[in-house]
């Protein structure tokens, strides 16, 4: 990692942490490890907090009608709610804003060091981890939390002959204007590829959409409350009863979804991520965007489908997911089989000790409470292994060798998205089964409570000192 010519000096951080990443995922940890009194170093390539929230950042999925896809009340940091004013379903800006203000609230900015990227990763004789960073030098952690996202390195697929259209991946897409004036075919009909069909039916001079299964649609209200309420708070069924009941209801809501051209779901309800779209289906019912299958290939200015039929498009934009990469440390992040790495409870590597991994996690609920409670998970096991506790032996051993079923009786379809997909209640239950079985302590909305405390009477007493040297300037004696 060092030049041989000229030697950077290594900087020793002893029982320090190495957290990179300052998206939700890696301040989450930040809060876990500062609660704790645990030593650390955050470093973020950006200039600020927020990771893809930040439209400004370069490479970005975010757009500008994007919106969370799991409700306010349910999708908020453990002990810090969104504020209610909030839309039910934020949009991009608000997550933004409530993610800067979460980091603001627990004083994890004064630790971060912005505009530092990371560019390699050693792990040394005695198992601690060299970090080499953008300006050439390089510090020894005992531990590395790698937070640094999994929906920024594109999968684009392979397509037969060729297009003299512009083909793009929805990375690049930012607004709606884009596709003023054009024939746009939007390929993929995950979350994102539904709404950006849906700015595309709305700008578009013609709009497509193809899609190599059906889905089932989930309305984003149901009986005027966000689903994801409902399917949290309500009575959770066996899957054996709730796939009948709650595909009854899905039935009452949108009645049979092939007259609108879309194909019948190749898969039980659950086997895949549900769209949580109710405008993709206004815009079908309304004649805005057409249902297209898979792509056959490419024929000049044409894009012929598997059933024969083509289409004269200017843009195609493949909205088709993205790999989990981590350039920096693509030897210790084996991939198992697929696009995503074989980590134990999506966060801890198996084959290398205190290496970690965040916003790995692909689940059917909301994302960050549970990168709190991995990170709690995290920080409960660093600070067993400094205290010299016996319990990160026992951990270390779970680690290793403890491969539970998370899945929920869920059988998800093949694909890069679905090879780490997990149930949540079957994650939450087990996090709490691991924590009670080594004697860890218990994780919940209060939580964070002191550290909050802490921060806010230390801010409040440095504005209390700027206000006295103030009108010291002001009024000399």
């Amino acid at each position: 990692m060092a030049n041989s010519v000229n030697e950077p000096t290594l900087i020793e951080r002893g029982n320090a942490t190495c957290i990179i990443g300052a998206g939700p995922g890696g301040l989450a940890a930040a809060r876990a490890l500062k609660s704790k009194g645990l030593p650390y170093d955050h470093f973020e390539r950006h200039s600020d907090v927020g990771g893809i929230w930040d439209i400004e950042n370069p490479g970005s999925p975010m757009y500008e009608s994007a919106h969370f896809i799991s409700s306010r009340d349910l999708s908020s940091f453990l002990g810090f709610p969104m504020p209610a004013h909030y839309a039910d379903y934020p949009s991009s800006r608000q997550i933004l804003e409530y993610v800067r203000s979460f980091a603001e609230a627990y004083g994890l900015y004064e630790n971060i060091a912005f505009r530092t990227s990371v560019e390699g990763l050693k792990k040394d004789a005695a198992g601690h981890w060299l970090v080499q960073f953008s300006d050439g030098s390089i510090r020894r952690y005992v531990a590395v939390i790698c937070s640094t996202g999994s929906q920024w390195d594109p999968s684009m697929p392979a397509f037969q002959g060729n297009f003299t259209g512009q083909l793009r991946h929805s990375v690049s897409y930012k607004s709606a204007q884009e596709f003023r004036g054009k024939r746009v075919l939007i390929v993929g009909a995950g979350n994102s590829g539904a709404d950006i069909a849906c700015d595309a039916a709305s700008n578009a001079n013609k709009a497509f959409i193809s899609m190599r299964r059906g889905y089932y649609f989930v309305p984003k209200h149901m009986f005027g409350v966000p689903a994801d309420v409902i399917s949290e708070k309500g009575p959770h069924l066996p899957m054996w009863l709730a796939r009948p009941v709650f595909g009854a209801i899905l039935r009452i809501f949108n009645g049979d979804l092939t007259r609108l051209g879309l194909p019948k779901p190749d898969h039980r309800l659950f086997d895949s991520h549900p769209l949580l779209n109710s405008q993709l289906l206004h815009h079908l019912q309304h004649g805005n965007i057409a249902v297209k299958p898979d792509i056959s290939h490419f024929d000049g200015d044409a894009v012929v489908f598997k059933d024969g039929s083509r289409e004269y498009v200017d843009l195609v934009l493949c909205a088709t997911g993205y790999k989990t990469t981590v350039p920096f440390a693509a030897e210790y992040f084996t991939l198992s089989g697929g696009t995503r790495p074989d980590l134990y409870l999506s966060i801890f590597s198996r084959e290398h000790r205190n290496l970690f991994g965040t916003g790995f996690l692909e689940t059917n609920s909301a994302a960050y409470k549970f990168f709190d409670t991995q990170a709690f998970l995290v920080g409960s096991y660093l600070q067993a292994q400094q205290r010299g506790h016996a319990s990160a032996a026992v951990f270390d051993q779970l680690i290793q060798n403890d491969r539970p079923d998370l899945t929920g009786g869920l059988r998800m379809v093949g694909s890069g998205r679905h090879e780490t997909y997990v149930d949540a209640h079957a994650l939450r239950a087990y996090l709490t089964k691991v924590r009670k079985r080594i004697g860890w302590a218990d994780f919940n909305q209060n939580t964070y409570d002191e550290l909050r405390k802490i921060v806010s009477t230390a801010r409040a007493a440095r504005l209390a000192s700027v206000s006295r040297e103030s009108m010291t300037t002001l009024n000399p004696a």
